[in-house]
């Protein structure tokens, strides 16, 4: 069984719309800038990827989060010809962080920020009348894990049309969080090259309007073919190779497809040493034998790591992909590292192919993993 992608929308550091971000990754340049939202003397990282929609003069606002989000929607149900009316159509959000930069504000400075605001269903609701809508803090997976409930949910008749969206605004608690943990202090995130010291955060939004195959009766961006997700709760941020390894073993035979069928990975890619290297080993061993294998590429290169949309996001991306015939190269990869030894990585500049299957991998921390399986609409 198969789902249909029929609408799309983007918005990032780097663009906003699904085609802005792309010919961004396409054109390679860096996106990293100084720390705005947050006072750089107090932390050793100086950098972030952050969505340059704040007032002028410096400062935070709240909500901004729930803006994109209800922004991606309206976008994706207008490029899937539907009309704004959600009130039967459920909406599934992951997110790492929800509102809590608005808590942040909150607390810190007195911004005028109500109880219910911190629901994204609140605004699903007065925006669009949506009055089934769920949201999953699923770390980094969190979208994934969306797309194969919305899947579920299509297959057991329960919705013909689901719109998945994620979103996430950068927070203070998050940003000093991983200043204080990691080793070393990155001033760029630079997946799998032997210069990287771990992860930036971004900041952005995504959404898709995934329906019953033929039942949009109009445009297919994309379908998808399978969604796999475990916990393997190995360790609180270690991640662990069988736990991945079942992930993407799953989601083939969900989808039906062998590991020579995949044209490209969109790695998670985080930047971190010891999430580099445990996907780059884990691929390296389910790609061997399985011909010239994949091209790769990992776009939090470009975006930073947009924690719970961040696996959509790769996912709206290889869908273009896969409709241009084109890879975006991985931003700043000069030295990969060890482990990534023989593996497809599209360094430099983008490169071309027929891309007819797609594989995206999202590992969050606790060992919330899920891969998605997608399938280029010809």
């Amino acid at each position: 069984m198969t789902w249909d992608i029929t609408g799309m929308a983007a918005v990032a550091n780097i663009g906003a719309s699904p085609r802005e971000i792309f010919a961004a990754l396409c054109a390679g340049q860096e996106s990293r800038t100084p720390l705005r939202a947050f006072d750089p003397d107090k932390y050793r990282a100086a950098y972030a990827y952050e969505i340059d929609d704040r007032p002028e003069g410096g400062g935070d606002i709240p909500r901004r989060a729930t803006r994109w989000l209800i922004t991606v929607v309206r976008q994706a149900v207008a490029d899937a010809g539907l009309g704004e009316d959600l009130s039967q159509v459920p909406v599934l959000v992951g997110t790492t962080m929800r509102e809590q930069r608005s808590v942040e504000l909150w607390w810190r400075d007195g911004a005028d920020v109500a109880l219910e605001e911190l629901h994204f269903g609140t605004a699903l609701k007065a925006a669009f009348g949506a009055s089934t809508t769920y949201t999953f803090a699923n770390a980094c997976s969190a979208t994934l894990y969306a797309l194969g409930l919305a899947t579920d949910m299509i297959e057991a008749g329960m919705a013909d049309t689901v719109v998945v969206a994620g979103t996430d605004a950068a927070t203070e608690s998050g940003f000093g969080t991983l200043d204080r943990v990691q080793n070393d202090v990155p001033d760029a995130l630079r997946p799998f090259d032997a210069t990287h010291k771990g992860m930036l955060m971004g900041e952005g939004a995504v959404a898709v309007v995934v329906q019953r195959a033929g039942t949009g009766g109009g445009r297919v961006h994309a379908r998808v073919r399978g969604v796999s997700m475990n916990c393997d709760a190995h360790h609180a941020t270690a991640p662990d190779p069988d736990g991945i390894t079942r992930a993407v073993l799953d989601a083939y035979r969900r989808a039906g497809v062998r590991a020579q069928d995949i044209d490209l990975v969109m790695l998670h890619g985080s930047g971190t040493p010891r999430n580099d290297a445990t996907e780059a080993s884990v691929l390296r061993r389910i790609f061997d034998g399985a011909g010239t294998g994949p091209r790769m590429t990992a776009v939090k290169a470009m975006t930073g790591h947009t924690l719970g949309g961040s696996g959509l996001l790769s996912l709206v991306m290889a869908v273009l992909a896969m409709k241009e015939g084109t890879v975006p190269p991985v931003l700043g990869l000069a030295d990969p590292i060890p482990e990534a030894a023989g593996l497809g990585l599209v360094q430099g500049s983008p490169a071309a192919g027929a891309l007819a299957i797609a594989q995206i991998d999202a590992f969050g921390f606790g060992g919330i993993n899920a891969v998605a399986i997608v399938e280029a609409a010809r």
